[in-house]
């Protein structure tokens, strides 16, 4: 099997504040695997919090080079390295590959009949005015994802409430709470819209949510990386984000759609950014989910080829065979 990697330097359109991170621009794995003139592409960006940056990605593409040419799977990938961007890019490319050489897409493969997805777009912390200015230019969405830290909470939300009051909102926190302001704020929630809190308390402290009551469901994104932490958490939580990179690939995230699902919990699919080719395995994993977060795209200034497509109001084609799958 032929290998080959290199790096994309993908800046976005406009800065993106979160609790504790400024993202101006990406770096973005892309993976090609090739076997008797059939190829397979992935892409990742990592996972910032967890240190999986380009070199951290780069020097585990170098630790599996070698098995990766003389052929690997899925299983075996997950053996050889741990979850996150080198896996998520290995593993979607041999994904598609093994689409591509099989002759059948991935919906096939997944006897699945796609349906088209409405992601919800990001607004990144900024001041009450400015987020609000960014929800109104984002008219067309039916669902907004504002992201917050524990400063003028009610202000920026009642802001954004104001200019799009049709709007159903996503509060992704990062970790952003302590208990005591997550008592005080969830019961004011929903009225300005909120239709879900996403990691309002640090991943190891959130045991809270074993009995706190609420009326919004509360999402898991940093608390639960893959499957393995699924069956820490998932008493605490009533949705998981399943994301590629952090799961280590869309072979991981299949695994967790089925023990969420058989458990009962809703779903969302997210993403660290990245171009279409990281959201493509993602939007097959949104069909199984409540919450579509794959707006990456949206947030850069150039897409990759084959690119997918969005519409104003956020809806999403399903990606081509060209592009993946």
């Amino acid at each position: 099997m032929e290998f080959k990697y290199h790096f994309h330097k993908r800046k976005l359109r406009q800065a993106l504040l979160i609790n504790d991170y400024k993202f101006e621009h990406v770096d973005t794995l892309e993976v090609e695997l090739s076997v008797d003139g059939y190829f397979g592409r992935g892409e990742a960006a990592g996972v910032y919090y967890l240190n999986d940056n380009r070199d951290h990605m780069e020097s585990q593409l170098v630790q599996v080079q070698e098995a990766i040419q003389e052929g690997i799977d899925s299983q075996n990938l997950a053996e050889l390295l741990t979850a996150g961007g080198a896996r998520n890019a290995i593993d979607c490319a041999l994904w598609d590959l093994s689409c591509k050489r099989n002759g059948k897409d991935i919906w096939q493969k997944l006897k699945l009949a796609p349906r088209n997805l409405h992601t919800a777009f990001t607004i990144g912390l900024n001041s009450p005015e400015v987020m609000a200015k960014q929800a109104i230019k984002a008219n067309g969405f039916q669902r907004l994802k504002l992201k917050l830290n524990s400063q003028q909470v009610i202000e920026r939300l009642s802001a954004v409430h104001r200019a799009r009051p049709d709007a159903e909102l996503i509060l992704d926190i990062n970790q952003g709470w302590n208990e005591d302001e997550l008592m005080d704020l969830l019961p004011q929630l929903k009225s300005y819209g909120v239709v879900l809190l996403e990691q309002p308390l640090a991943r190891g402290a959130d045991e809270l949510l074993k009995i706190l009551d609420r009326d919004i469901a509360i999402a898991a994104d940093e608390s639960c990386l893959d499957l393995k932490d699924y069956h820490n958490i998932k008493e605490r939580y009533d949705v998981i984000n399943i994301k590629l990179d952090k799961c280590g690939g869309f072979s991981e995230a299949l695994n967790l759609v089925k023990q969420a699902r058989a458990d009962g919990k809703q779903l969302m699919v997210g993403n660290m950014i990245g171009s279409s080719l990281a959201m493509a395995p993602a939007y097959v994993i949104g069909q199984y989910c409540q919450f579509v977060d794959i707006d990456g795209p949206l947030l850069l200034q150039n897409d990759c080829r084959n690119a997918m497509r969005f519409h104003k109001d956020g809806l999403c084609e399903a990606p081509t065979a060209a592009l993946w799958g």
